[in-house]
Order: structure tokens, then sequence, then C-alpha cells
């Protein structure tokens, strides 16, 4: 009977033992719940992948220790709405959305978990918070917008256009807050706008023929759908000797945009992970007022002399001396 309980007693021991192995004990004795950050982008280009690149790395430098699942829509708003359910149900610890779509898909899905968006260019329009001045109960994030009115007057007085296209998504609401912005700054300018919208981007090349004997050159905001096929545009464009500018200067650094300039995108992801840090280490998104990367450090400037040379046109020197990416020959600079 001794040897009967004593069995019994040491298989309670290794019970107990293979228990406590199974699990992180927290500093204070307590079960330490592992951290979790779902990061979701609306579709793979280059500036997106630079942004997530960045997020990742940010939470590195701040030494946060977590499970992270990336995923990506592929452009799909049913997948999008999928990757959000799945965050959910996970009990993801923060939720980031790159991309408007995306973004909107996570703040429906998610109620009681921080939800945090990147470069999203009009959160307020896309109802993700009604104010800038501060996140909107679970949920703030990063804004990419550009100086579009100060685009379209540098286009102007260096390319001399007078007839501008605008390529962009007509479901996105991203791109739709951006092209009012177009309007308004051709209307300013005296240039008339010649619109086409797609709803993939296996539509563009089209788009791009449909317009490019119309226009004087094209402008591009940060339509992420756009850019997923911006080789199929710039090839258009090129071979019709328009220019091409582009709001967002990441995915301009193959070549073939002769003007693009926008904010770092690599950088807007490091500000978006130290949020997510920030949030991680007890800051409440409602108290977090929607950022914005305002530091010419955090900005970039590229010129394509070849693109420029193929369309005819000499870029000043007192803008070249501004730019840090310079095309030529066929090699990129970076100053």
């Amino acid at each position: 009977m001794k040897r009967f309980f004593a069995v019994i007693g040491l298989c309670g021991l290794v019970i107990q033992f293979l228990a406590a192995s199974g699990r992180e004990q927290a500093p204070s004795g307590g079960t330490k719940q592992q951290t979790r950050i779902g990061i979701a982008k609306i579709v793979q280009h280059e500036a997106l992948d630079a942004c997530e690149r960045g997020i990742q790395d940010a939470l590195k430098d701040r030494g946060v220790e977590a499970v992270i699942d990336l995923q990506n829509a592929n452009g799909d708003m049913n997948t999008a709405a999928q990757i959000a359910n799945k965050f959910k149900s996970d009990k993801v610890t923060v939720a980031v959305g790159i991309g408007t779509p995306v973004a909107v898909a996570l703040a429906n899905a998610i109620k009681d978990t921080p939800v945090l968006f990147s470069v999203v260019t009009d959160p307020v329009g896309a109802k993700l918070v009604s104010t800038l001045a501060h996140g909107e109960g679970n949920i703030t994030g990063l804004s990419d917008a550009i100086p579009t009115a100060e685009h379209i007057a540098l286009f102007k007085e260096i390319a001399g256009i007078s007839t501008l296209g605008y390529i962009y998504t007509g479901s996105e609401a991203n791109s739709i807050s951006a092209l009012a912005l177009v309007e308004s700054a051709c209307k300013d300018q005296g240039i008339e706008l010649v619109t086409q919208a797609i709803s993939t981007s296996a539509e563009l090349r089209q788009a791009a023929e449909a317009i490019v004997n119309r226009v004087d050159g094209v402008y591009l905001t940060t339509d992420n759908t756009v850019f997923s096929a911006l080789s199929a545009l710039v090839q258009v464009f090129n071979a019709g000797k328009k220019p091409v500018f582009s709001g967002d200067v990441t995915g301009a650094l193959a070549g073939g945009c002769m003007i693009a300039s926008g904010f770092n995108y690599y950088k807007a992801g490091l500000a978006t992970g130290n949020m997510a840090a920030d949030i991680l280490s007890g800051k409440k998104p409602a108290d977090m007022p929607v950022k914005f990367l305002a530091d010419p450090s955090e900005s970039d400037m590229l010129f394509d002399l070849d693109a420029a040379k193929n369309c005819g046109i000499t870029i000043p020197d007192q803008y070249l001396g501004s730019a840090n990416y310079i095309f030529e020959n066929g090699t990129l600079t970076k100053k």
C-alpha cells in the first residue's frame, strides 16, 4: 500500500512539473500572456513592404518580444475581412493595418483590442477616427497624406503640362479623397484633368493606354492598387514619351518616373512600430493623436534624368540639388 501511494505521489509531481514547464512565468509569479502582433497589408509592393519591415525593426529595437503574424490581402476586401477575423480569433495583442482597406477591415472586426493603422491618407474620411487630434476608442495610427497641390504645381513648372492624367482605384476611400485634392489643385493651376478609375491592378495597363494620348503627363498619389502594378503604367507612358510624377519614391526607385516625391515608407514603418511599442507599454490609442511624418529627413525626392530626356524635358539645377535620388544612364545614385 505504501508503495502504491508513493507511485501516486510521484506521478503527481511529474504532472505538476510538466504543467509548470508548459507556460512562461511572469516575474510576479503569475502566468505571462504571450504577446501576439498581427500585421496585415492590403497588397504587396515596394512601399508597403518597406513599411512592414520598418514596423518589425522598430519593435525589435524597442525590445518587444512577440509572435508576429504577417498577412497580405492581395488587394481583395473579402480576404482583408478574413484576416481581420483571424486576428480577432487569435486574440492578437495589437492589430496593425497597412493601407486604408485593410485598416478599415480590422477596425470593423476588432473592438476590444488596439488597432493601429499605417499609411492611411485620410483616416477621417475613412471613418477610422473622427479627428486627427486623438485616436478613436481602440484605434489610432499614422497618415501618409502628401502635399498634392505642391506636387502638381512643381509638375507644371518643370514639365509645362496643361492636361494631367490621374488613375485611381474607384473603390478605395484613400483614392477618392486624393482625387478631390487633385481636382482642386488642377483647378488652381488652370490644368485640365483627365481621370480613369480602375478596380484591380490588372486593369492598370489598359487604363494607362486609354489616357496616355490625351494628357501631357500623369500624376500618381499613394494608391496601393496602382503602385502594385506601377511598371505597367511606366512602360505605357515612357513609350508615349509622357512624364510620370509619383507621390511615392519607394516604388519609383526602379526607374521610369521622371519625378517622385514623398515620405520614406520604411521610416513610416518605424514610426508605426514605435506607436505599437508605446501601446504595449501602456498608452491608450484614444489618447494618441494621428501621426504625420513632418520632418524633411523623413521625405525623399527623386529625379530620373533618363525619363526626362526621353520626354524632351530638362530638370532645372535648382531642383536637382535638392534631390536625394538621381537616376541617370540606368544607374540610381543616392546622395
